[in-house]
């Protein structure tokens, strides 16, 4: 062997590496958005669920527990791939749970007081809800579901609940 073969083979070996190395960072990235997606995706549900049973409550004064389940499992791929206030507007509507159990639980609360506590309550998971949907799913995926529920495909439960208290 030469040394023009020999500094031809460290070349292409350095760029073969080189090649290798970025095919893997860029794969390893991809798969972490992915989940990072899929983390916001499941969070955004449990949210629009939560947010339903707070709407419930201020509507007809009957309390489900809120989830956090996803959250709390989830909440280090959303930390990673969140910006800071997006994580902060997610958060906030977790904290709010604590003023959702403290409503159900003290009777004595003035129901001025509980109206606009459970309002504020409702606000800040629509809040969350919006800033994870605009980030998990596309424009043509929120389209889809805005269309869903506008044909009533995803009607709201507080809808049906409010028919059967009603009713």
């Amino acid at each position: 062997m030469n040394a023009e073969q020999v500094v031809s083979a460290l070349i292409g070996a350095f760029f073969g590496a080189a090649g290798w190395l970025l095919v893997g960072l860029y794969m390893q990235r991809r798969l972490h958005q992915r989940a990072a997606r899929n983390a916001a995706r499941a969070v955004y549900f449990e949210l629009e669920v939560n947010r339903i049973n707070v709407e419930v409550a201020l509507r007809h004064g009957v309390f489900q527990p809120l989830s956090r389940a996803s959250f709390e499992r989830l909440l280090p791929e959303l930390a990673t791939w969140l910006s800071a206030d997006e994580l902060q507007t997610l958060t906030r509507a977790y904290m709010a749970h604590a003023g959702h159990q403290q409503v159900q639980a003290d009777q004595s609360v003035p129901p001025a007081v509980r109206q606009a506590l459970l309002q504020r309550i409702a606000t800040e998971q629509q809040t969350a809800a919006a800033v994870l949907s605009r980030r998990a799913f596309s424009v043509a995926e929120r389209e889809r579901m805005s269309a869903a529920e506008g044909r009533g495909e995803a009607r709201s439960v507080s809808a049906d609940v409010g028919t059967v208290l009603d009713g």
